[in-house]
């Protein structure tokens, strides 16, 4: 096996950090091909009943696209059908935002279910991102030892909660696979999810991520719930799963060895750089904050309680970058 330093590159919600949004991408929202995609508002019946509770302002409307989404890079394609929803990168903004992010968030968009809000208790959503890093070769695949690796993962978790403490942020711990990682080579699409303990959490987290390989970079989705919500996000994000691919010309096979980048790292750094950064672990926690909301799991959890119970510095000196 291969040793990893522990850093933080979590990808996509249902996302994480350390994803690298597309920056030769447009600005514009993502094609909407066709009737079947159809753009709609959401209506007041969708807005959190915390707000009529007193709770803290009404949250805002957004715009959902549904059917085949082209992302606004150009590069792939989801097919939502009519269970899901697509946001386009300004009416995620406005989404992340809402949940208490900071503002600044580079995505590609999020899907949401269609019968829930964003807002609602219960509701979720993936934010959609792309790490431009090169193609990489999956090679390394079917020899990791995952055992192996979840063990370092842990050693370097542990390593670098001093150094978040002393940054002012409390400890975190891996406490193991919720879902061992399997890649699918034929697909080329790859799977896992992991079960952490936040210092001050009263109920474990679950990092669910996707990666779809591409032929200059991988397309990454990342969900972030409570473990008691386990089953219904394995579900979910199986259904995304088989929902996204890369277009003609971006595909994995496509890759040209003559002139197309390649990355510096394999299907096991993948993984491994679901829990680690190169400044040390949380080092880019904006990126990671991307893939955290509202969840209720227990009783009416209020968002902005728990993220800046999960999050908040314990001072007001700057984060690190």
């Amino acid at each position: 096996m291969f040793r990893i330093t522990t850093v933080l590159t979590t990808a996509l919600l249902f996302v994480s950090a350390g994803v690298i949004a597309d920056e030769t991408a447009p600005d514009s929202a993502a094609v909407a091909d066709g009737a079947a995609t159809a753009a709609e508002t959401a209506t007041a019946e969708e807005a959190s009943a915390a707000s009529d509770e007193g709770e803290g302002p009404a949250p805002p409307e957004l715009t959902y696209q549904t059917g085949r989404i082209v992302l606004p890079n150009k590069a792939a394609t989801l097919e939502l059908g009519e269970k899901y929803r697509y946001l386009d990168p300004q009416q995620t903004e406005t989404m992340l935002v809402a949940w208490g992010n900071p503002p600044g968030s580079e995505t590609l968009g999020a899907v949401v279910p269609a019968s829930l809000s964003p807002f609602d208790d219960g509701g979720w959503a993936v934010i959609v991102t792309y790490i431009d890093d090169g193609h990489v070769d999956d090679e390394d695949a079917q020899k990791i030892d995952y055992a192996e690796m979840l063990e370092e993962m842990q050693e370097g978790t542990r390593s670098a909660n001093e150094a978040r403490q002393d940054a002012g942020y409390g400890s975190v711990e891996l406490l193991g696979w919720a879902e061992q990682p399997h890649y699918d080579q034929s697909a080329r699409k790859l799977f896992w999810a992991k079960e952490l303990k936040f210092d001050g959490g009263e109920i474990n987290t679950l990092n669910y991520d996707v990666r779809v390989l591409g032929r200059e970079g991988v397309l990454s989705l990342n969900a972030v719930a409570g473990m008691p919500q386990i089953e219904m996000v394995r579900t979910d994000m199986q259904d995304l799963l088989t929902m996204a691919s890369f277009n003609e010309g971006y595909r994995y096979e496509d890759f040209n060895e003559k002139t197309d980048k390649v990355a510096a790292y394999g299907i096991g750094a993948l993984v491994a750089g679901g829990l680690a950064a190169k400044a040390g672990l949380f080092a880019k926690l904006g990126a990671l904050l991307i893939a955290f909301k509202k969840f209720i799991i227990i009783g009416v959890v209020a968002l902005g309680g728990l993220l800046m119970k999960l999050f908040r510095r314990k001072s007001d000196s700057p984060m690190p970058t």
